[in-house]
């Protein structure tokens, strides 16, 4: 494949998170988008100059596309995913994998079985450049080993973020609450920084009365396979959507982003400033403005056959990581990680 290549793009899925997909597919020098499909009548007007379908099987058979960016509820991800590999089509599939172990087990087995077809996981923080930053500064070694790590998510979400669209409150369609859906990429920033982990103890809660049967608060103790400890906190019963504060002990040094900001505090606790992520205008700004650049790279890749992008199997490891919270919360006891890491 030569680099001159036009892809041809897809969208299934109109709400918000397309928000964030179809302006970075407009912006690409890669790609031209062919069709949409959602089954929501109001979105008839958001997209215009291409076909609306109401059906993505129908959709995928009568247009000619390259990749086709998955933008909808979590228990859709696996089907839509499957027929569209089956047609050789390649995936971009926005977190998370899927809204159960299962199915997101199902999805690595359909990378396994289709391997000439891409399925890269939209957890697009890795590529924050604090985050890429961090992980260069870990891999020096300058500072020693990791000896632990720290995730914090304190947002608000109020009842109605679950009325106006109910399948966010239900176990059956969305497959948890804070976890899956706001702290995912913290959870999997703690596996892709903090190596393998060993056990989990964690618990879940509703602490606010909405409900619903999805968790609004987790926390988690996390032992790694290189003797460090993590500690992982999330919930959407603060007052206001705060930072996000992802910190990395060092054996001479401490590092952490909070605000979109990193910074440094040496052996003596003198923090300095290393670098800011870059946002992205007019969106939410937890959203970040890495997205664009997940979406820029995965076409690069199918455009070279490239390998460099996040897996599905990649994507599997925060959502067992999930499902062992849950059990251990269940079980009131230690959990061990899985192979897949």
């Amino acid at each position: 494949m030569g680099c001159e290549m036009m892809l041809k793009v897809a969208v299934i899925g109109l709400g918000d998170i397309s928000n964030i997909h179809l302006p970075a597919i407009k912006q690409s020098d890669n790609a031209q988008l062919v069709a949409v499909c959602d089954i929501d009548e109001n979105y008839t007007n958001k997209v215009t100059n291409v076909p609306l379908y109401r059906d993505y099987q129908v959709m995928m058979d009568e247009v000619d596309i390259d990749c086709v960016h998955i933008c909808l509820p979590h228990h859709l991800h696996y089907p839509a995913t499957k027929a569209a590999v089956e047609r050789g089509i390649n995936v971009l599939l926005e977190k998370p994998l899927a809204h159960s172990k299962e199915d997101s087990r199902a999805i690595v087995a359909l990378e396994e079985q289709h391997p000439h077809v891409k399925i890269a996981v939209c957890l697009q923080n890795r590529l924050n450049e604090t985050v890429e930053e961090l992980a260069a500064i870990i891999v020096s070694g300058k500072y020693g080993s990791i000896t632990g790590l720290k995730g914090i998510v304190t947002w608000h979400r109020p009842k109605s973020y679950y009325e106006s669209k109910p399948w966010r409150g239900s176990m059956k369609t969305a497959g948890g609450g804070v976890m899956i859906n706001q702290s995912i990429h913290t959870l999997d920033l703690m596996q892709w920084i903090g190596g393998n982990i060993e056990t989990i103890r964690g618990s879940v809660d509703r602490l606010l009365d909405y409900g619903f049967d999805v968790e609004d608060t987790a926390t988690a103790h996390i032992k790694y396979e290189n003797g460090a400890t993590g500690l992982f906190f999330a919930t959407i019963s603060n007052a206001q959507n705060s930072s996000i504060e992802f910190q990395v002990l060092l054996e001479k040094a401490k590092l952490t982003i909070k605000d979109s900001i990193l910074t440094i505090a040496n052996e003596h606790g003198k923090k300095i400033k290393l670098l800011e992520d870059r946002k992205l205008t007019g969106s939410k700004f937890y959203y970040g403005a890495s997205h664009a650049k997940l979406i820029t790279n995965f076409y690069d890749q199918i455009i070279q056959d490239g390998d460099e992008y996040i897996h599905a199997k990649e994507g599997y490891i925060s959502m067992e990581m999930i499902d062992l919270i849950n059990q251990s919360s269940e079980k009131k006891q230690i959990m061990k990680m899985g192979v897949l890491q």
